[in-house]
């Protein structure tokens, strides 16, 4: 069997997969369009100015955006700085989601949690040291 029929041989695949479960809840982008009473065009630029990040999920693979990116039917201010400072790193949108969600004892808790706290220095700073 090729690599394309087993998606558990496709390293990527198995890493998109665990990011699906890590997030845990999705916001399809016309959901994220209702919650932001906004176009999709609209969510399409938040996605370009990298405001948010989304993923094709499930089998259908449908492009959603991780509900935590939002509170107050906005997107999280402190996501965007902070997706630069991953991305810059090297960190793919993959990546950078699943260390936002991955449990860390140090926090303690998400890096996503304390970015929702106002911790959003501490997460960034964090977040440079990765590229060293």
């Amino acid at each position: 069997m090729s690599t394309a029929e087993n998606p558990e041989s496709n390293p990527a695949e198995t890493q998109h997969s665990r990011v699906e479960t890590l997030v845990g809840q999705w916001l399809p982008l016309p959901d994220v369009a209702e919650l932001l009473d906004v176009s999709i065009t609209r969510v399409h630029s938040l996605i370009d100015e990298r405001a948010v990040l989304a993923l094709r999920i499930g089998e259908r693979k449908i492009r959603s955006i991780p509900a935590e990116f939002f509170a107050e039917n906005r997107p999280l201010d402190s996501l965007k700085g902070t997706f630069a400072v991953l991305l810059d790193a090297g960190y793919s949108d993959d990546e950078a989601i699943a260390w936002l969600f991955t449990p860390d004892d140090s926090l303690p808790g998400r890096p996503v949690d304390a970015l929702h706290a106002g911790r959003k220095t501490e997460i960034r700073r964090r977040a440079q040291a990765l590229a060293w």
